[in-house]
């Protein structure tokens, strides 16, 4: 056999290993996303078994508190589990990451109610979601560094492109579950048992992606990086070295985000709800448009990571930040004009919100060295979606039901100018070697 064939079979087998390392990656990122997004789709259900009987509406308030707990305490996570990632490998955080998940979800589905246990119903509630909280925080940076890491300079932002993919894949999936449970089943059935057996579906599915990311090997950029760190005079904890060594990466990735996180919440998880506020449109049929928006963007996401791999990360986050800056005034002034008007400015909303999406993971990545790339993206990322990311619901709620809902426009503009200016300041990585 010659020399050219057996380099073209090791070029085959490298391309085979790193589409297995994006697959795992990116299905097990879905997974981890089903278990975390289930809590929502069943909260209104389940609320009233694990409180007090008698105010169903306090029971949900409680239930959604919880939830926001989880929120809470994913820096925490992406600090400890980003950490421990840099330090024993991404394959190792993966599956950490997914078998905590998996094995809270399962509790939550297996958990006693109130009537049964009084207040430790709650507890174990709480305790579960926090471990969710947690997995969910050393996820993101753990999955993104794993997939850009996998994949070749040319092709990182489609790569880690994925890693969104599979977030909005992971949405959908915990909605179809919702629709599937209770359209099947009796409301009998589904109050007593049925939002039992959606818990536990996800965790089942959770260890799918636990078996398919034990399956991969371990990125050689960690094994670079684990090099260095080895024959470094101050090696130091992760979480300490991008403190000591990198703070302005970290506080670039945090900028980078604020306005990507705060139009992603309003657009992907809001804007129903706030059409439905603010102009009456039926629930229904803006849950639709996001549904057809949410396919869409989905759909497009791996084409816009490579468009960005062809032209630049500051071309494509420089069109979702101006464009947002431009449209984000005619957007709630049209936001009245129907079904179709809304799915417009979903759709347009959505395509704009590509160039954030499509290049989150690959530019995050790119500002590190693999030594503390997992916490460099995990913990300034998880800071951005606590403080900007969460607040922006209640914020937009707020205006709106205290008379300036005309202004919600102007909170959208002011993010996509912070994202502006922090696009054209920053350099371009595009090209830029990733050890």
């Amino acid at each position: 056999m010659s020399t050219t064939e057996l380099g073209n079979i090791d070029a085959t087998k490298l391309d085979r290993k790193r589409a297995k390392a994006i697959i795992a990656g990116s299905l097990g990122n879905a997974v981890e996303f089903v278990d975390w997004a289930v809590y929502t789709t069943f909260s209104s259900v389940f609320a009233h078994h694990f409180f007090p009987p008698g105010n169903d509406t306090a029971a949900l308030l409680s239930t959604l508190a919880i939830f926001a707990v989880g929120f809470a305490i994913r820096p925490i996570g992406a600090a400890v589990m980003g950490a421990y990632a840099d330090r024993r490998g991404r394959k190792k955080g993966l599956v950490l990451t997914i078998g905590l998940m998996a094995g809270a979800t399962l509790v939550i589905g297996l958990s006693p109610s109130y009537s049964q246990v009084g207040l430790a119903a709650p507890i174990i509630l709480v305790v579960a979601r926090i471990v969710q909280g947690f997995a969910a925080g050393g996820e993101f940076g753990t999955a993104s560094a794993f997939l850009v890491e996998s994949a070749t300079a040319g092709r990182r932002a489609f790569a880690g492109s994925w890693q969104q993919v599979s977030v909005g894949a992971g949405i959908l999936i915990a909605s179809g579950m919702g629709t599937i449970v209770t359209t099947v089943l009796p409301k009998s059935a589904v109050d007593n048992w049925g939002w039992r057996l959606a818990f536990v579906v996800a965790a089942m599915l959770g260890l799918v992606g636990l078996w398919l990311r034990r399956s991969v090997d371990e990125t050689d950029s960690f094994h670079r990086g684990e090099s260095r760190v080895s024959d470094s005079p101050r090696p130091g904890n992760a979480f300490v070295r991008m403190l000591r060594d990198h703070p302005k990466a970290a506080l670039r990735v945090f900028a980078i985000n604020i306005g990507g996180v705060v139009l992603y919440n309003v657009w992907i998880t809001y804007m129903p709800t706030y059409a439905k506020v603010s102009t009456g449109i039926p629930l229904n049929r803006a849950l639709l448009a996001n549904v057809i928006g949410l396919i869409t963007f989905i759909v497009l996401l791996p084409f816009a990571g490579m468009l960005s791999d062809k032209v630049g990360r500051k071309p494509t986050l420089m069109a979702f930040s101006g464009g947002f800056l431009i449209f984000a005034w005619p957007a709630f002034r049209f936001l009245g004009g129907g079904f179709w008007t809304l799915l417009v400015i979903q759709i347009v909303g959505l395509v704009l919100l590509l160039g954030y999406s499509a290049n989150v993971a690959a530019v995050m990545a790119e500002q590190f060295p693999p030594e503390v790339r997992a916490t460099g993206i995990g913990l300034p990322y998880a800071l951005a979606v606590a403080i900007f990311g969460g607040t922006a619901p209640y914020l937009t709620t707020w205006m709106t039901t205290s008379g300036h809902g005309n202004r919600v426009w102007l909170y959208c503009a002011i993010a996509a100018a912070i994202g502006v200016v922090v696009y054209l300041t920053m350099p371009e990585t595009k090209g830029k070697r990733l050890d």
